[in-house]
Parts: C-alpha cells; structure tokens; sequence
C-alpha cells in the first residue's frame, strides 16, 4: 500500500508559509526598532523643516535717515534670491544690536550712500545686495542731476525683461516635489535592500538548520518560496505604508508640505505600488541567489550581483535627479525593470513624467515578475536541498 499524500493545497501551502512569516518577522526587535527609528527621524525631519522654512536671511537695521532705504533694500534682494528683514531703530540702539548679533547689519549715514555697520564682515549674500543697491542709489543720483526723474526710470527697467521661446514647455518642479522625491527613493531603497536580504536569509536560516527538510515534506519548493516572498512582502508593506501615511500626515499638519494634498497621497501611493512591484522582482531572485548558498556569511557574495542594481539606481537618482529632473540617463534607466522600482518613484514624486513612461515601466516589470517566478522557482527546487558547498547556478527540473 502506497503512503497517503500529506500534501497541501496550493494556497492552503503557500498562506501557510505566509502567515508564518508575517507572524515572526512583525514580532522581530529588529521590525519594531527599524519601523520606529524610521518614523522619528522623518517626524524629525518635517519639524527640522518647520523650524528652518520660512525665516529671513538676514535682518537690517535702518535708521530715521536710511529708513527710504528698506523697501528698495527688500526688493533687491529677492530679485537675487535671498530673503532680508528690515527693523526700525535709532543708531546707538541699532549698533548695539549689531554688536550683540540681534542685527545682521545697520544702514547709517544719510541715505546719499550705502554705509554699513557689522560685527566683524558682511555675509556675501547680504554684500551683494547692498551692492546692488548701492548702485540703483548712485544711478537715481545721476539721474537727478540730469532733470530726470528716478521713479520713472526705474519702473522702466523694473518692466524689462528678456522675452524666452521655449521649444519644449518646461515642467515647474517645485522645491517640495524635489524633496519628496528623495525621500521616496529612499525609502524604496531602504525597503528593497532589508527586506531583500530578509528573504535571502531566511532561505540560508532554514536550509542550515534542515528545517526545510520537514517543510518540503508537506509543501512544493515553489509553495515554500511563494510563501516567504509573500509574507515578508506584506511585512514590508506594512512598514512602508505606516512610514509614509505618518510621514504624510507630520508634514501636512506641521505645513511643510505646499504642494496640495492630493498630489502628496498620490506619491504615497506610487511609493508603495513601487515598492510592491520591486519587491516581488528582487525577492524572488534573492530566493534563488540565497538557495545557493548554506551558511549566512556567504549570503552577501552571492546577492551582490542584484544588489549592485538597486544601489546603481539609488545612486544615479540621489545624486543627478535632484539637480537635475530632466536628466536623459535616468529618464531612460527609470523605465528599465531592474532601475525602475528606485528611480520611477522618485521621478513621480517630482512630477513631470509622460503617462506613457510611467505605464511602459509599470508593464514591463510586471511582464518581467513571470519569467522570473519561473526561473527562480527552477533554481530554488534545485537547490534549496543541497547543503554544504555552494550550488552552481544552473536551471534544473523542477521536482513534483
């Protein structure tokens, strides 16, 4: 009499693993610790923020006799991109703030020049718009001795300005899509690079301790790593919904955020969709990779090679995008399927992305995932028996 079949159902296995999974990776000190380290530093991040956004780069005292000076003064700077204050004060008062650092700086004289009061030097931002003022105050003076009229001129030169022909419309990045995009590639990287590995390890854990001997003898190889990509998926997103919803919701509350809510909870949304699609990409070929290998020490050579893709994508994207959003190279490797999961979400996050990018790397992964179930899931059964000695990466059948 032959022995009656032990073997699970197909979702019956694979929810099985799952559930395990899910259950001892939420329970982890190194779940709860990540998740929480994660959410500080980001609520920290948005009150850093609160605190530093919004203020002026320099405060000017103006005196009775400079006080003509102020408007023209806070003009010019913004038409340099800096941000001054100006305050009201008599000159003794006003030198004794300078000296004790309440001032940045104090217009003095009569308004005929530009005559400044510092500590010890001017900041070359604030000098350069002195600068600049001091020249329009040297131009009015000219103008004056020549019966003209000062207003006049300079609301002509106020109105001039160059006339641009774009070929192509510009897209208006803002700031705050620019920041949201980084912290977005981050995140994905974070995610992909830990709970990657996790899968990886936890393939070597078991194969060490013959605990997958007992697994297989219920369950198909395939069940078995369908299960712990799921399960460790789900954990993972989990922890990146809880990051980014909190995240979201510091920086809404605290009004560091000045793009619309919108636009903020679809970056939400992308982060996560990335997130699941990379996921379940790299996952089942660190299964594979980790199958190969019986100790956990040899785990990192033998991901190396995947993992060199999510940093090259993480790389290129932190450092060229955020200068540079409309950057060819990575407009191109963003629709790659081993690039697209750090730097799409990243581009989305900034905006300025065509609809048909965003779908062409969607689909492409998504085409992707089938090949590699399969390819992963021949190496897997191959391999996830063998102990000792590293396996040769090569397809075998796949057992019943």
């Amino acid at each position: 009499m032959s022995a009656p079949d032990i073997r699970l159902g197909t979702w019956e296995a694979v929810s099985l693993v799952a559930g395990r999974e899910v259950k001892t990776k939420m329970r982890s000190k190194a779940f709860i610790i990540t998740t929480v380290a994660t959410l500080v530093l980001l609520v920290g991040f948005a009150l850093v923020m609160k605190l530093t956004s919004g203020g002026s780069d320099a405060t000017v005292g103006v005196t009775q006799e400079t006080e003509a000076l102020a408007a023209p003064l806070k003009a010019t700077a913004k038409a340099i991109g800096e941000s001054v204050d100006t305050k009201n004060v008599d000159e003794k008062a006003g030198r004794a703030q300078v000296a004790d650092e309440s001032l940045d700086a104090l217009l003095v004289g009569d308004g005929g020049e530009i005559r400044v009061v510092v500590k010890k030097d001017l900041d070359d931002t604030l000098k350069n718009a002195l600068n600049v003022l001091a020249g329009q105050v040297a131009m009015n003076q000219e103008i004056t001795r020549q019966d003209g009229d000062p207003a006049k001129v300079q609301s002509a030169v106020a109105a001039a300005e160059v006339a641009v022909e774009p070929l192509e419309e510009p897209f208006p990045y803002q700031p705050d899509q620019l920041v949201l995009g980084i912290i977005a590639g981050i995140l994905i990287y974070m995610s992909l690079l830990l709970n990657g590995q996790m899968v990886a390890q936890g393939v070597v854990e078991e194969k060490s301790s013959r605990v997958v001997e007992l697994l297989l003898s219920t369950i198909r190889p395939w069940q078995l790593m369908a299960g712990k990509v799921l399960g460790i998926g789900f954990v993972g997103l989990v922890q990146m919904a809880v990051i980014g919803g909190v995240g979201l919701a510091a920086a809404l509350a605290l009004d560091v955020l000045t793009i619309s809510a919108s636009a903020a909870v679809g970056t939400v949304i992308w982060l996560i969709v990335w997130y699941l699609l990379g996921f379940v990409m790299y996952s089942l070929v660190f299964a594979g990779l980790g199958a190969l290998v019986s100790r956990q020490e040899d785990v990192g050579g033998v991901i190396t090679p995947a993992l060199m893709f999510v940093i090259v994508g993480y790389v290129i994207g932190i450092s060229i995008l955020p200068s540079d959003p409309d950057n060819a190279l990575a407009e191109v490797l963003s629709v790659i399927p081993v690039f697209a999961p750090t730097l799409m979400p990243m581009r989305l996050a900034m905006g300025g992305v065509p609809v048909w990018e965003a779908a062409l790397s969607v689909v492409l992964v998504v085409a992707l995932i089938p090949v590699l179930v399969w390819l992963a899931g021949r190496i897997y059964a191959n391999a996830v028996m063998r102990s000792g000695s590293r396996v040769k990466l090569k397809v075998g059948p796949r057992p019943a």
